[in-house]
């Protein structure tokens, strides 16, 4: 991809768009939900990856983010930002890396579920002479990561860390299974059953003389159908900057509010099949199949045209790492002409945006081919 690019039909495929229009429509839309419910907003970046993309999320320079790898903490407080949450439970290979991070003056918080790794954090903190704080992750339905609210463990947890001089921050819960309702009353259920374990939990860290001053709660469909986050003090979505087909399923957004496609161009027509092939396989759309669950299954992308419209009843029906086979096209060869663009609206944009190191960012897609190119925004990947 060449920096010198001023159009998007300038832009070798496939290639990862960002529409900044559409974008900023969502990041306004969680601030006002966040406002609404009176909790502060730590947007999770572990979609977007982006420093860019995280000060429009948050109207600022910079100010509270959630992260999942000691990678995207690293680049991030390189970036200038200082209060960051690595809201994956912490491996004690990554300790002295959030050791020094904390040297360095960032704010950062950890995330564990048991007391052999709060164990760990304590001698890392010696090790290094540093003070860690930390977060106890609990369990409020998905059974990933985290452990009961109602368990002794939780308070053995927040012991060890106390003892050892460290500070127990609070407690962090993700009802990701809200990803499995497409009913907005089902995900409002999930979400209260969130916000009242992650809340039992401080609550019982408080009578046992703990502080907890953070109760913190996160997911797209969540934050944006709960209906209240009382005792509650942060929410963390992330992949509500972008929005992908996924979360149209939910019900969380409309195709029409997909910011991130992956642009690419038809290299075969098969009209005796009925198909086509596009540059854009396994690679740069990721195998991710998440719609197969919904009512309406999206293949591995639907697709719009070259300048964001949709194209009924096209849909990436197989790929290969670097083909990706469409669907419906039929006999007529002026549906998808050869070396023609196209844009593939992603199932799960936290995978299809792995590939990539940055997003060529425009204003819409309106413009098709000869839309400007507003600039490259750079994204981090790894641990």
């Amino acid at each position: 991809m060449s920096d010198i690019a001023s159009t998007l039909g300038d832009l070798p495929t496939p290639c990862l768009v960002l529409d900044r229009s559409k974008l900023e429509r969502n990041l306004t839309r969680m601030r006002d939900r966040a406002a609404a419910l009176g909790v502060r907003l730590r947007p999770h970046c572990k979609t977007a990856k982006s420093a860019e993309v995280a000060r429009r999320a948050l109207a600022a320079d910079t100010g509270p983010i959630t992260v999942s790898t000691m990678r995207e903490a690293q680049y991030f407080a390189d970036n200038g930002f200082t209060d960051i949450t690595v809201a994956v439970g912490i491996s004690p290979s990554r300790l002295g890396q959030a050791a020094d991070l904390i040297a360095r003056g960032i704010d950062l918080t950890v995330v564990t579920d048991n007391a052999v790794i709060a164990g760990e954090i304590v001698q890392a903190a010696k090790t290094r002479d540093v003070t860690f704080a930390a977060m106890i992750e609990v369990d409020v339905g998905e059974h990933r990561g985290g452990i009961d609210v109602r368990t002794d463990e939780l308070l053995e947890i927040a012991g060890v860390l106390r003892d050892g001089g460290q500070a127990v921050r609070g407690v962090l819960a993700h009802a990701g299974h809200t990803y499995a309702c497409t009913d907005p009353d089902a995900i409002a259920d999930i979400a209260e059953s969130e916000r009242a374990g992650a809340v039992l939990a401080a609550e019982r860290l408080r009578r046992a003389g703990h502080a907890c001053p953070v109760v913190s709660v996160g997911s797209t469909p969540g934050a944006l159908f709960a209906r209240s986050l009382d005792g509650v003090t942060e929410m963390r979505p992330g992949v509500y900057m972008f929005m992908d087909l996924f979360q149209s399923g939910v019900g969380c957004c409309g195709l029409e509010d997909i910011a991130v496609t992956v642009m690419a161009s038809v290299t075969n027509l098969r009209p005796e099949q009925g198909t086509a092939h596009i540059d854009a396989g396994a690679l740069a759309l990721s195998k991710d199949r998440s719609t197969q669950s919904q009512p309406r299954d999206c293949g591995f992308g639907l697709l719009t045209d070259a300048y964001g419209r949709p194209l009924p009843g096209l849909t990436v029906e197989a790929v290969h790492q670097e083909h990706g086979r469409i669907a419906g096209v039929g006999a007529d060869p002026a549906v998808l002409p050869i070396g023609s663009r196209v844009h593939v609206l992603p199932n799960h944009v936290c995978m299809t945006a792995a590939m990539y190191d940055r997003y060529a960012v425009v204003e819409s897609l309106s413009g098709g081919p000869k839309q400007p190119v507003e600039a490259f925004w750079e994204r981090v990947n790894g641990w």
